[in-house]
């Protein structure tokens, strides 16, 4: 048996190709997702897509053919973002897997699986069973068929109904400079953003697995520096910059300063309120205290949540909640099968600064209340001990509320909190620290951050 356990993790397959998994690790992958939806929902069909790396190809033909073997069809969009991936399994009604590492580096590749309607596959809701039975590779089902593989081109109609939830015909024109990082954004903004009052100007379309100009993580600010640079010197109205996959999207306005991911999931949660089609807004525990404050200001009723696609979209199912938003900048959407979509949030975005005349950072300003620290890591040699040590500083204290939704979650009488939680994957700790003021958020962060990287006491 193979241990696929370092391979297959909580929310999706991700690893070094070919390293910890390589075609026959793929095809193995493919006969237990096909035996685990056709035993789940009577599955007949699945449907697949990947992104620019060079694994990519070989690795989905290869789950595929596990796929088939099992007596399942394999309908295949081919190239793709994540979202359209989604796309394809909500509009076809089809269970799907995304070939992508998302933002890792060139030797990485993964999959993203989901059930039809593009219903999320998480540790708690079948990944393990799919890993369990991709380990063993035997069955005692015998199938009547082989199944087919038949290609799709999607293109068009995730590019179409993404422009039926936001309508840019009529906003005034804007100059935007889209940074692709060499991802999927490449291929499918000049689709979606096609014949619109937008002057686009790229950089980095071309579709290069081995990221040439910056790694596709936007999450990191040194990778948003070409985009900071190009919206100046463009004089542009706003910059976007895409991951990898394309399903996320980070935002600088027109100083060349990015835009809070927490400031969007305000601004697309009163866009989203507004259309009065129902008033849960979903959003995870590290997001900024202005986000719950706003959506209440608009008759909304915020939810939060722990981190993570598969909790966020789980509580999007049981609250019918229209929109949802994390600080990585990922957006969901109710109308895009609760699925995370950074184009779709981009599209918002358009719309709400081409809608009237105030620059973006205007537009923005009321949705950024508070001073944050961002997302610091820390490595450690016991995250368990270095969290006891961090709750024993302040449990206890007047005023001070504790809970363990996710991590720590420390709030404070004068209005200032912080998140601190492990990695699932390495030896780190990850604070976020929000405050009134910036010298309050400093102050508060340090004094963490001295408890999480003291030394330990020499024995």
């Amino acid at each position: 048996m193979r241990d696929l356990s370092a391979l297959i993790k909580a929310y999706d397959v991700r690893g070094v190709v070919p390293d910890q998994w390589d075609e026959d690790v793929a095809r193995a992958i493919g006969a237990a997702f096909a035996e685990f939806v056709h035993a789940e929902s009577g599955a007949t069909a699945v449907v697949t897509a990947h992104d620019m790396r060079e694994s990519s190809v070989p690795l989905s033909r290869a789950f595929a053919e596990g796929v088939i073997a099992r007596g399942v069809d394999v309908v295949e969009a081919g190239l793709g973002s994540t979202d359209l991936l989604y796309f394809a399994a909500g509009s076809l009604g089809l269970p799907g897997a995304m070939f992508t590492a998302s933002h890792n580096p060139a030797q990485y590749n993964g999959i993203k699986l989901c059930r039809a309607g593009a219903a999320p596959i998480g540790q708690d809701s079948g990944l393990v069973t799919i890993r369990e039975w991709a380990e063993r590779d035997d069955y005692e089902r015998r199938p009547d068929r082989v199944g087919t593989v038949s290609a799709r081109d999607v293109l068009a109609g995730y590019a179409a109904h993404l422009r039926s939830l936001v309508d840019l015909s009529a906003v005034r024109p804007l100059k935007v400079v889209v940074d692709a990082g060499n991802g999927m954004g490449g291929h499918t903004v000049p689709v979606v953003l096609a014949d619109l009052p937008l002057e686009i100007v790229p950089l980095y379309f071309e579709l290069d697995g081995s990221f040439p100009n910056h790694e596709a993580n936007p999450l990191d600010p040194a990778n948003l520096v070409d985009l900071q640079r190009a919206v100046v010197e463009h004089g542009a109205d706003i910059g976007l910059a895409f991951d990898g996959d394309a399903d996320r999207v980070f935002v600088v306005d027109e100083r060349g300063e990015p835009v809070s991911p927490s400031a969007i999931t305000a601004l697309v949660a009163v866009r989203e309120l507004a259309k009065g089609r129902g008033t849960t807004i979903i959003h995870n525990l590290i997001t900024s205290r202005a986000v719950p404050e706003i959506v209440r200001e608009h008759g909304g009723q915020p939810v939060r949540t722990r981190v993570g696609h598969s909790f966020i979209k789980a509580e999007m199912a049981r609250t019918d909640a229209v929109f949802g938003g994390e600080h990585s900048a990922h957006y969901y959407f109710r109308d895009f099968w609760r699925a995370d979509t950074g184009m779709l949030a981009a599209m918002h975005v358009l719309a709400a600064l081409g809608e009237q005349g105030r620059p973006l950072s205007g537009l923005t300003a009321a949705y950024a209340r508070y001073a944050a620290s961002g997302e610091i890591n820390s490595t450690v040699a016991d995250a368990a001990e270095r969290m006891a040590a961090v709750r024993e500083l302040y449990e206890g204290e007047d005023g001070v509320t504790v809970d363990e939704l996710d991590g720590l979650t420390v709030e404070l009488p004068d209005g200032a909190w912080f998140n601190l939680r492990a990695s699932n994957t390495e030896p780190l700790l990850r604070l976020n620290v929000e405050a009134p003021d910036e010298a309050r958020m400093s102050e508060l962060r340090d004094r963490v951050l001295g408890t999480v990287r003291a030394e330990e006491e020499q024995e």
